[in-house]
């Protein structure tokens, strides 16, 4: 090669070199601001943050609504359970928040405190109804049963609770007394017919 290819060589790639290295610093910079963004764009619709926010509003302390919040599976059905027991019924934010945080389906839990709540009127503050309503397996077919029986039955709201907690509780704990019986397998003893083998004269 002749010097002045080389000098030419040299010369482009030097100009590559500078027009390259800003590139792929660009590049590096917004390969590590990727993650921060896409954090950041969803943090208008945080279930952390929508379940912090409702429970303050209905008086929540903040210690008491960030473990609530951090530990929940599901936070925002955590928060609506709480508002909902607490602005449909005469039950307090605080006492509805200890039942919802140990409900599998807080919003079926909050259906079942309100529909027994306000059926046929709305009942003064009844923890009762939190308690059974958190310790039925189904809440919003315990919630039917209790509702049901009322408006048909002249029944005090306690002997509802026990009675439909008692016949869930027999729904859930059900087997059946007679199991089908399981015959064994037949054992398979094979017979064989054997043939006399004739005798050769003179053999005795």
């Amino acid at each position: 090669m002749s010097k002045k290819g080389g000098s030419d060589y040299r010369m482009l790639s030097a100009k590559a070199l500078k027009v390259t290295a800003p590139v792929l610093a660009i590049a590096g910079w917004l390969a590590t601001m990727v993650p921060s963004m896409a954090i950041t764009a969803s943090y208008s619709s945080n279930d952390y943050r929508a379940c912090a926010g409702q429970l303050l509003r209905v008086n929540i302390n903040a210690n008491s609504a960030s473990q609530a919040c951090a530990g929940a599976l599901r936070p925002r059905d955590l928060s609506s359970c709480v508002v909902s027991i607490s602005r449909r019924t005469q039950i307090s934010a605080v006492d509805a928040l200890t039942t919802c945080r140990q409900a599998r389906r807080p919003e079926d839990l909050a259906s079942c405190v309100i529909g027994i709540s306000l059926y046929p009127n709305k009942e003064a503050a009844n923890p009762a109804i939190l308690n059974y309503c958190g310790r039925s397996l189904l809440p919003v077919r315990f919630g039917q049963c209790v509702v049901g029986l009322r408006s048909e039955i002249n029944f005090a709201l306690t002997q509802a609770l026990d009675t439909c907690i008692s016949g869930s509780d027999t729904v859930s704990t059900f087997t059946p007394s007679v199991l089908p019986q399981v015959q064994g397998p037949t054992e398979f003893r094979p017979t064989f017919e054997t043939a006399p083998i004739p005798t050769q004269p003179g053999s005795n």
